[in-house]
């Protein structure tokens, strides 16, 4: 990686745990410490906030360049040339986690019992940028994790269904991105960088149902982009049958200021209006929703449980 792109990282918080890889907090970190305000997967999964990673070991790497993509898109690269170690990722990024959250430790309004457990991780986010799937030690480094007793959560945009298909061991739970309807929007919105993307995002769909895992569809909603197609969204997520769908909406913050306009930020209500009809379509449960995530939570089955965290 070259030393401009570090210090960019460096400067945005990033923690460098290798030339690949690297450890964020997220913002709902802060939250659940300083004010008991979890992320919302805490409120939907079970995961608890302050006890999860949120890390990548593919940190330099993509296949898409999304407009709506909050991230520092200074990459251009689709495969990763020198990847780090499984192992010393996994070591190094709960070293990372346990000095970022350092200062903490003084701060007289932080949970101090939070803090304690938050020492030792539960879960780990593989989402933080880049995409993932790229990573060709993927299932070492969810095993690595996982001997660890820490619950895996893997991101992935899709393109990469030879991967997912041939992954050992799957996730605790897998994310898949579906932000566009059909091709010419996947074309125009998520500006993909390898050929047949949409194609390959479809063999993803088509492959989910036979992998033995928690599965949730996430489509991001862009307004005035993405979000007029509730029969073509339906058609995609009846093909995967994944547990979980989260319409979520997009949110005007950092490098995505760049490309696309506050005006495509849609409301909670139009979030949940999207939901409700995406759910009568497909049959699942209305079962959650976090306003200030702009967020619903839609399940197949009444009752699925929660992660267990222990």
């Amino acid at each position: 990686m070259e030393e401009s792109l570090k210090l960019v990282l460096k400067k945005q918080g990033y923690a460098l745990t290798g030339e690949n890889s690297a450890v964020k907090l997220c913002h709902w970190f802060r939250e659940s410490m300083l004010r008991n305000r979890p992320c919302y997967k805490e409120t939907f999964y079970g995961i608890r906030t302050h006890r999860c990673i949120q890390m990548t070991p593919a940190l330099n790497q993509c296949t898409q360049n999304c407009l709506f993509c909050w991230r520092y898109q200074g990459f251009s690269e689709t495969y990763i040339q020198n990847p780090d170690d499984p192992k010393t990722i996994v070591e190094e990024s709960i070293k990372a986690q346990r000095k970022l959250i350092s200062g903490y430790g003084g701060n007289s309004q932080a949970d101090k019992q939070k803090y304690i457990e938050a020492q030792e991780p539960k879960h780990v986010a593989i989402s933080l940028t880049g995409e993932p799937t790229l990573y060709p030690y993927l299932g070492e480094l969810i095993s690595e994790y996982h001997k660890r007793g820490i619950t895996t959560f893997l991101v992935t945009n899709g393109t990469m269904p030879e991967v997912l298909e041939n992954l050992d061991p799957l996730p605790t739970q897998l994310y898949v991105t579906v932000a566009a309807p059909n091709e010419e929007i996947y074309k125009k919105l998520l500006v993909p960088m390898i050929s047949k993307g949409w194609e390959r995002l479809n063999r993803t769909l088509d492959l989910l149902p036979s992998l033995d895992t928690r599965k949730v569809i996430r489509h991001t909603l862009v307004k005035n982009w993405n979000m007029d197609y509730i029969d073509e969204y339906a058609k995609l997520d009846s093909k995967a049958e994944p547990h979980f769908i989260e319409p979520k909406g997009y949110v005007y913050v950092g490098y995505s200021r760049e490309r696309i306009t506050m005006d495509s930020m849609p409301s909670h209500q139009e979030i949940r209006e999207f939901s409700t009809k995406l759910a009568e379509k497909m049959g699942y449960y209305f079962s959650d929703e976090r306003e200030d995530s702009r967020v619903v939570l839609l399940q197949r089955e009444k009752y699925i449980p929660k992660i267990k965290t222990d």
